[in-house]
């Protein structure tokens, strides 16, 4: 039987791309489904809860640290079988799996490049970008209960995937995510169906040009984990894009253009979302309720490159970045009426 490393008050700020936040009371890395039930099991008994940490990209520490057992995902399996399909473990770092699909030719995840992270992170937030969602071409997630330490095999349609959303995000206290299965397309097109990509890249580009092309479209946003760029210390996208009814994107239109920050209707960006619903651009929305890239609150500021990200420079504290998240919510709500959601999840 595998024998539990169970380590005392170890700092996680560390773990995570804001570097923020307390220790971890109790701490574990499991790198195998035996252990991971293990896990569970030892919190159970010893009346504490548990929490899953993978890449560390998307996600908020509060400054008081984790006060039960901090479980840190790193089962990094990878099997690339004929056909298409992809088995990779939870802690298996994303990038690995999207390298391994566009070095073979197996389209399906190429616009998906440069996102940090664990691939056990991809079906909890239905990880997207430039056109793509991993929903589109997940087969099956392997789970472990929490209620049973029973594993099973979810299919794509057991996930209940939306806009970065998940039935695995909308019930975290019911799941562990320990494999995910996805079903490519080899010799197949790659996707270029967003604005930005296509602009800057034919329709029947390569695989490979594809991905660099999405790699280069986020190094301008500051979007790859770079230590050398002064806005590496953030978690991405802080906020979701709000999808809203038509009616309220419409009366958002109007009051842009009564406003004049735009010239046009057109210019406000929006893009449908099926049932008669619309996607709102969230940084479009921060920038005009008069939150600027680059605007400082002490340790923390919106990226000088992409308004949707909050960086902290340095020397920080997870209260103050929650607090100047809530000023851009209550700056967007004000002046536009429109609630915005945070991306990342903070632990409790």
């Amino acid at each position: 039987m595998t024998t539990l490393d169970i380590q005392r008050d170890v700092p996680l700020a560390p773990l995570t791309t804001l570097e923020l936040g307390g220790p971890a009371k109790h701490f574990v890395r499991v790198e195998d489904e035996r252990s991971l039930s293990q896990a569970l099991r030892w919190a159970t008994e010893e009346g504490l809860s548990s929490v899953v940490l993978g890449g560390g990209s998307n996600v908020i520490v509060p400054d008081e640290g984790y006060d039960g057992l901090l479980i840190h995902m790193r089962i990094a399996t990878a099997e690339f079988h004929n056909g298409g399909t992809v088995d990779a473990g939870a802690g298996l770092p994303w990038e690995t799996v999207v390298d391994g699909a566009v070095s073979r030719g197996w389209a399906g995840l190429e616009c998906l490049t440069g996102i940090p992270g664990s691939t056990g992170a991809t079906p909890i937030q239905n990880v997207g970008a430039y056109g793509q969602e991993v929903a589109e071409v997940i087969a099956s997630v392997r789970v472990l209960r929490r209620d049973t330490l029973a594993f099973e095999e979810l299919g794509s349609e057991d996930c209940a995937f939306g806009y970065r959303d998940s039935r695995f995000k909308r019930e975290p206290d019911r799941f562990i995510v320990c494999a995910v299965r996805f079903a490519l397309r080899p010799d197949g097109p790659g996707t270029v169906r967003y604005a930005d990509l296509e602009r800057s890249i034919g329709a029947d580009a390569t695989l490979s040009q594809i991905r660099h092309t999405v790699l280069d479209l986020r190094r301008r946003k500051s979007m790859v984990i770079d230590p050398d760029d002064p806005n590496h210390r953030s978690a991405g996208s802080f906020f979701l894009n709000p999808i809203v009814a038509a009616s309220e994107a419409d009366r958002v239109t109007e009051k842009a253009v009564h406003e004049n920050l735009v010239g046009a209707p057109s210019e406000v960006p929006r893009y449908p979302a099926g049932d008669g619903q619309v996607k709102l651009s969230a940084g479009w929305l921060i920038e005009n309720a008069g939150i600027a890239k680059g605007t400082r609150r002490g340790a923390f500021g919106v990226s000088t490159r992409h308004a949707l990200a909050l960086v902290h420079h340095g020397g920080g504290t997870t209260a103050d970045l929650l607090s100047f998240s809530d000023e851009i919510r209550a700056r967007v709500r004000d002046h536009f009426g429109i609630a915005l959601e945070r991306e990342p999840r903070l632990l409790s």
